[in-house]
C-alpha cells in the first residue's frame, strides 16, 4: 500500500470524520448511527491510504524527489 493521501487531505478527513462521529451524540436513534460513517475518513487519514483513490488513480500525497 503506497500512501496516496496528502497532508491537507488528511486534515480535511479528520475534521469530516469527527464531525460525522459527533452525530452519535446529537441525533436520536436510529439516525444517530449514520455517524459511524465517520470512522471511514478517520481510518483513511490515519493510514494515509485511500482505496477509492487507488481505484481512481488519484494521489494527493506529494512525492519527494
Amino acid at each position: 500500500m503506497q500512501k496516496n493521501v496528502g497532508s491537507i487531505d488528511k486534515i480535511l478527513r479528520i475534521v469530516i470524520g469527527l464531525g460525522l462521529l459527533s452525530l452519535l451524540f446529537v441525533l436520536e436513534a436510529p439516525m444517530k448511527y449514520l455517524g459511524l460513517i465517520g470512522i471511514v475518513p478517520l481510518f483513511t487519514s490515519l493510514m494515509g491510504w485511500c482505496p477509492l483513490y487507488t481505484l481512481l488513480g488519484v494521489n494527493t500525497c506529494k512525492v519527494k524527489s
